[in-house]
């Protein structure tokens, strides 16, 4: 069934969350669910605001974007994951599991820059109310987003190419639902020093200068509201960071969470469900919380409610 070569036909085996038969039905079940709240909520959230003009700004075009790429992230782990479980098989081909890892690799990345230009928005439209149309032209918006697609596509190829390299002999169980970089390299039996450098070093920069930006621009944003003379003022404009500030909390902290759990804990099962985390949980709650949070996309939702039961 397994080639121990790694140009050979070979098939990992996914072990998931749980062995339990009785189990997978609900598992199947509550991410089926999961799944299509994650995939209708954020195609609300980009209908609305492309079908109302009044939100056809910098901040909103930024989010669309996250929107579509919180997508393709839950899509790129979540229904191999289920067909897994409907088909009681655990299989995914080498093919495949490069596949996912590339995938994963871009999303998660793009979500990363996304984030760290949502919060540059946030700072030029507070810190530079009126210069905010100067600085954030349609151009520097779109240049952004090309930007992180190429870094995001750019750091997945190069980890993709490296695991090409690796030789795979008897070890094939992934003790996960999904294909994980650092969980695939770790059952290769060939060298993984330049493997494992590689990974270290471009997390930490591709990983590390977005948090950074967003943590600066924070600071700055926090100064500048601490430099309003209005209560009513202060609350109004940092309100308006909110939601922003919610899901990078939820992002940064599933991820962090990811990271330690795989370092103190001793079960792989733990360390899978904390990749449950930061894979399934944050792209499904985004929608809720820029719709619960933001008055402009309520209203938005509304309109398009509206014109949709006419």
């Amino acid at each position: 069934m397994f080639s121990g070569n790694q140009t050979g036909i070979m098939e990992f085996l996914l072990l998931g969350l749980s062995e339990d038969p009785d189990l997978q039905s609900i598992l199947f079940g509550l991410f089926l669910s999961m799944y299509l709240v994650t995939v209708l909520g954020n195609l609300l959230i980009i209908l609305a605001i492309t079908s109302d003009s009044h939100l056809h700004t910098p901040m909103y075009f930024f989010l669309s974007n996250l929107s579509s790429t919180d997508i393709c992230f839950s899509t790129s782990t979540v229904p191999k994951m289920l067909v897994n479980m409907k088909r009681q098989s655990k299989t995914i081909t080498y093919t495949g599991c490069l596949t996912q890892v590339c995938f994963v690799l871009i999303f998660a990345g793009l979500e990363n820059f996304l984030l760290a230009a949502m919060a540059y928005d946030r700072y030029v439209a507070i810190c530079f109310p009126l210069s905010y149309t100067v600085i954030m032209k349609p151009c520097l918006c779109i240049l952004l987003i090309l930007f992180s697609l190429f870094i995001s596509i750019g750091d997945a190829l190069l980890h993709s190419l490296m695991m090409l390299q690796l030789s795979f002999c008897t070890d094939f169980e992934i003790p996960h639902f999904f294909c994980e970089l650092d969980q695939v390299i770790k059952l290769a039996c060939s060298d993984t020093l330049i493997n494992n450098i590689l990974v270290y070093t471009v997390t930490s920069l591709l990983g590390g200068v977005p948090l950074l930006g967003i943590i600066f621009s924070y600071i700055k944003i926090v100064s500048c509201i601490l430099r309003m003379p209005s209560a009513g003022g202060k609350y109004k404009v940092f309100s308006t960071c909110g939601s922003h500030l919610f899901v990078v909390s939820l992002f940064y902290g599933t991820v962090f969470g990811v990271y330690i759990s795989s370092a103190v804990a001793e079960s792989s099962r733990i360390t899978a469900v904390a990749s449950l985390m930061y894979t399934v949980v944050p792209p499904m709650m985004n929608p809720f919380i820029y719709s619960l949070r933001n008055r402009d996309m309520k209203d938005a939702l509304k309109k398009l409610i509206r014109r949709c039961s006419l």
